[in-house]
Order: C-alpha cells, then sequence, then structure tokens
C-alpha cells in the first residue's frame, strides 16, 4: 500500500518542525513555578488555525505534544496527560469559535481562548486523574493570569507569523 504524500502534508511536518523546535526552546529554561511556561509552540498552532484551518492546527498542536513527548521522555507520564488534555480542551474550544464565525477573531483572540482553555484542561486534568482536592482551584487565578499574559503575547507573535505564511 502506498501512501501519496500531499503539500497539506509537508505543511504539517514543517509547521509541526517548527513548533517542536520552539517547545525544545522553551523546555531549555526553567520555569519560575510550575505551570508558567509561555506556551511558544502554540504561537504555530494558532498561525496555521488562520492560515489554514482547524484541521491543519489540529494535526500539528497533537503531532507536537506526541513528538515532544517522546523527546523530552515524558511519553504517558503525568507530564503528557496533562499536556494532551490542555491540547484537547484548546482545540475544542479553538473549533467552537471558529464554526461559531471564521473571522470573528484576530490570532489574538483565538490565542487567548486557547491558553485560557488550555490551562482550564489542565487543571481539570489534574484534578480529575492526580490531585482531586478543591485546593487545586486555589490556583486557578495565579495560572489564568499567566494564561492571559502568554495568551496575549503570544497572540502579538502568532500574527507576524500569519503574515509571514500568507505571504508565501
Amino acid at each position: 500500500m502506498e501512501f501519496e504524500v500531499t503539500r497539506e502534508d509537508i505543511r504539517i511536518a514543517w509547521l509541526t518542525a517548527l513548533a517542536l523546535g520552539m517547545y525544545v526552546l522553551e523546555m531549555a529554561f526553567p520555569s519560575p513555578l510550575p505551570g508558567f511556561k509561555p506556551g511558544l509552540a502554540n504561537i504555530v498552532t494558532v498561525a496555521a488555525l488562520v492560515c489554514f484551518g482547524w484541521a491543519t492546527a489540529a494535526w500539528i498542536a497533537l503531532l507536537r505534544v506526541l513528538v515532544g513527548s517522546l523527546l523530552a521522555g515524558t511519553f504517558l507520564s503525568p507530564g503528557f496527560a496533562l499536556s494532551l488534555s490542555g491540547a484537547l480542551a484548546s482545540l475544542m474550544v479553538l473549533g467552537l469559535a471558529v464554526s461559531v464565525s471564521r473571522k470573528a477573531l484576530s490570532e489574538v483572540g483565538y490565542s487567548l481562548l486557547a491558553a485560557l482553555a488550555h490551562m482550564g484542561g489542565q487543571i481539570g486534568a489534574a484534578y480529575c486523574l492526580f490531585i482531586p482536592h478543591a485546593g487545586l482551584f486555589k490556583l486557578l487565578p495565579v495560572l489564568m493570569s499567566a494564561a492571559l499574559v502568554f495568551g496575549l503575547l503570544n497572540g502579538i507573535i502568532a500574527r507576524s507569523m500569519t503574515q509571514v505564511l500568507l505571504a508565501k
């Protein structure tokens, strides 16, 4: 059985590679507190969403989680479960936002929604899978504030990346 490599396959591969590079770069810097990562790889996901649609963005996000966990040695670990749950929550919210209106939000809007959903998904998964204690939710204000800041910054960068991708 032969598979034909399409232009879309190549696009997903190189955008996933770019997202993985940003993920590896992010891993090189220490996090001040658990849960405080800027999510640089999500810049690629948001730019792909705007330029190429939800399906392409979903492939990139999910491949990045899978391959990133293999590179980091965290596949099937609690960190992998949290990362995957955040990515799935983010993709669900982005899919809903795109289905409501394709042009209603900018890269910044999509990035903010994705960051907040990602953090919410991770907190929800942490509660269900690892720490079923109400005290976990006391972290929400701090973590959601970080998600707002990083979502805003990543959205601004994604806007620039979108302009580059659309110029090609």
